[in-house]
This record gives structure tokens, C-alpha cells and sequence, in this order.
């Protein structure tokens, strides 16, 4: 159930960008951290973009050889301090910082150069309510740029717009998704918009990889405390993810109310998530429903592979590739359906996400820079 890649608008021609043909010129900030750094590796093998600045905050004055030995961008960059000065007449700005930390210097390079591609891997701009924001961040919201998954089907999207996809064509502003959002989002929204499971009685267990987590320091993720066992986090409704899922939910399924009980648990891996999402299923529904739902939705999607009945996936099959791996079944004993998706939290949960999104608003093939190919062992 796979598409040949996207082919974008290439009507668009780089040049617009970069100037007399080269290379749009790309900055990502936080290159020191693990989101930063796998946009760096996914941007390596990228041949319409070119990586000439890389920013940190306590690795200022450090080369990226350092910090990231297993990069090799042609060159090895030094890390600069995080400053408009320093970002300033690039193409394309990839912050990759932790929540709370873009809307600043987001604002600063917007008011200085309005043509810059800005994207925001940190969650300051998903939001659509403040409310919601301020309810889960405990701080001013910083606004809504547009959502970073090209996939996610639109039941009455602007202009008439189908798909996410549509709008961000020619988009200055992304905001890439959450990992765990991107998991349980795409697992549920076939099935919420054909109307096959109960909205109101959703959820979802996610056992997660720690990076996840970020490279900062902290005793609960160290190898000694995290290995041979698993720690749940963000339970009984706090996870910051849940208004990002339901807000999804919402824009692809045209529905007033959805709610969610979402508990992600990390388990001792790098990277990874293995999305499992319940719901009580329609009366009469079977696996060919579940099955028809997400081959409407998704039939023509590169990056999302939808498996045969009795087939399920794993994280090891998604390691180090932009892919989506879902198998769904239904318990006839109990009437609930599961659907099982898997990611690589840093590549389509983070990185591929935003370098997918990036090609589209540049007008590149989609899939440029792209694998659907994991790595195995």
C-alpha cells in the first residue's frame, strides 16, 4: 500500500531561494542535541540543501566532530551561539530547541527577514488554542504556524484543502509535530473519521525510546536506572501531547468531542515508538473495515505502509527511516479495535518530519533526502 514519492510543486524553482542557483542555506539551531543532530544526518544525504551554520548553547566554540562525530556534512562547522546576527541571511532555520525556547528567537527572525523558512521542532507553535497551550506549558502561547504532517487527512481544511500537505505548499512558518503525537495520531485518525470506533473512549499506550527524552543529563534516563525495566511517564492526562492528538482528531475528522487516556512508557531502547491504540469498535465492524479506512486514507501515502490482516509491526522495523508502519485488528470477544503503529521518533517523529515538510514549501519532491529503508540488525 504504497505510492511513489510525491512529487511537490516544482514549479517553484530554487533559484528564488538560494540566488543565482545554489543551494538554499540552511541553520539549525541546537545542532548539539539528539533532534538537532538527526536533522543534520538526514540533511547529510539532502542534495538540494546546503548546512552552513550550526548553533548550540553550552557547545559554543566546539566543532561538530566533537560533539557529533558520526556527522558528515563535507565539512565540519563550528558550533556558533544561538543569535539572529548569526542566523541571519539563511534560506531555511531549523530550531531545534526545547519547548518554551523558539517563540523568542522565532519572532526575531521572522521581523528580520519575512522570506525565511523558520521551522520549529519544539512544541511552541502546534497549538491552535491558547488555552490549551497555557493548560499543558504554563506559559503565553507564541502562536500556530502550520502543522508539519503532510499526511493528515483535512475534513474541511482551508480553501478546500484535502490533505496538510496542500498548505504547506509555498508555508514560511512549520510547526513539526510531536513524536508520540505523530504515532497515535496517524493510528487513529482512518478509523475516527470513517466513523468506526467511539471518539470519546480512545487510548493509548506507547512504549518509547529514550531519546525521546532529549541528551540533557538527568538521573532517571541514565543507562543504570533505565535498563531492564520500564518507567511510565505523563500519566492520567498530563502528557503535552494529548491537545495536539485531539486537536488532530478534530481538523481530520470534523468532530466536536474526542477524548483521550494517553500513557507513554519508556522502555530501555534509543529511539523508537510503538504506538498501541484502543477504542471500542461500531457495531458490526470487522479487520476488512479497519483495513478499507486506512487504504482510503492512506493508499497513496509514501511514507505510511499499512500491513496485511495479522500483521503487525515493530520499532526495528522503522530504525533510522521516515516511515509509518500500522496493522489493526478488532477483538470481537471484548468489541475493542487495536491498531499498533511504529515510528523512529527522531526521523518521522522529529527530523523527516520536518525535512518532508521543508521540501514541500521549498517546492522540492517530497521525498528528497528521504528513506523508507530501516536499519537491521
Amino acid at each position: 500500500m504504497n505510492a511513489q514519492p510525491p512529487v511537490g510543486d516544482s514549479s517553484r524553482p530554487l533559484s528564488v531561494f538560494g540566488g543565482g542557483g545554489a543551494r538554499p542555506r540552511v541553520a539549525v539551531v541546537g545542532a548539539s542535541g539528539y533532534a538537532g543532530g538527526e536533522t543534520l544526518r538526514v540533511l547529510a544525504g539532502h542534495p538540494g540543501l546546503e548546512v552552513t551554520t550550526v548553533t548550540a548553547h553550552s557547545s559554543v566554540g566546539r566543532r561538530l566532530s566533537e560533539v557529533a562525530p558520526h556527522l558528515d556534512l563535507g565539512r565540519d562547522l563550528e558550533l556558533v551561539a544561538t543569535t539572529t546576527e548569526n542566523l541571519a541571511g539563511h534560506d531555511v532555520v531549523v530550531l531545534a530547541l526545547p519547548h518554551g525556547q523558539s517563540g523568542t528567537i522565532a519572532a526575531e527572525l521572522r521581523e528580520r527577514d519575512p522570506d525565511v523558512l523558520v521551522l520549529d521542532l519544539g512544541a511552541d507553535h502546534r497549538l491552535e488554542s491558547p488555552q490549551d497551550w497555557e493548560d499543558y506549558y504554563r506559559s503565553e502561547h507564541s502562536g500556530t504556524w502550520t502543522y508539519g504532517m503532510p499526511e493528515l487527512p483535512l475534513h474541511h481544511g482551508p480553501g478546500g484543502a484535502a490533505r496538510q500537505r496542500e498548505l504547506l505548499r509555498g508555508a514560511r512558518e512549520i510547526a513539526v509535530p510531536g513524536c508520540n503525537a505523530t504515532a497515535v495520531t496517524l493510528a487513529l485518525v482512518p478509523l475516527v473519521r470513517a466513523g468506526l470506533v467511539d471518539p470519546l473512549a480512545l487510548g493509548a499506550v506507547l512504549p518509547v525510546g529514550y531519546s525521546g527524552a532529549g541528551r540533557s543529563p538527568k538521573q532517571h534516563l541514565l543507562l543504570s536506572e533505565g535498563i531492564g525495566g520500564a518507567a511510565p511517564y505523563g500519566v492520567g492526562g498530563t502528557h503535552r501531547h494529548i491537545p495536539e492528538i485531539l486537536q488532530n482528531l478534530r481538523r481530520a475528522a470534523g468532530i466536536d468531542d474526542a477524548r483521550l487516556t494517553f500513557t507513554p512508557v519508556l522502555v530501555p531502547m534509543s529511539r523508537g515508538i510503538l504506538a498501541v491504540a484502543t477504542a471500542p469498535a461500531a457495531p458490526g465492524i470487522g479487520e476488512d473495515d479497519l483495513l478499507a479506512a486506512f487504504a482510503a486514507d492512506y493508499g497513496q501515502e509514501h511514507f505510511i505502509t499499512v500491513l496485511p490482516s495479522g500483521s503487525f509491526p515493530s520499532t526495528q522495523q522503522v530504525v533510522g527511516a521516515n516511515t509509518v508502519r500500522i496493522g489493526a485488528t478488532v477483538d470481537r470477544r471484548s468489541g475493542t479495535v487495536t491498531v499498533i503503529s511504529a515510528i523512529d521518533n527522531l526521523v518521522k517523529g522529529t527530523a523527516g518530519a520536518a525535512v518532508q515538510s521543508l521540501n514541500i514549501a521549498l517546492g522540492l519532491p517530497e521525498a528528497t533526502g528521504l528513506t523508507r529503508t530501516a536499519l537491521a540488525p
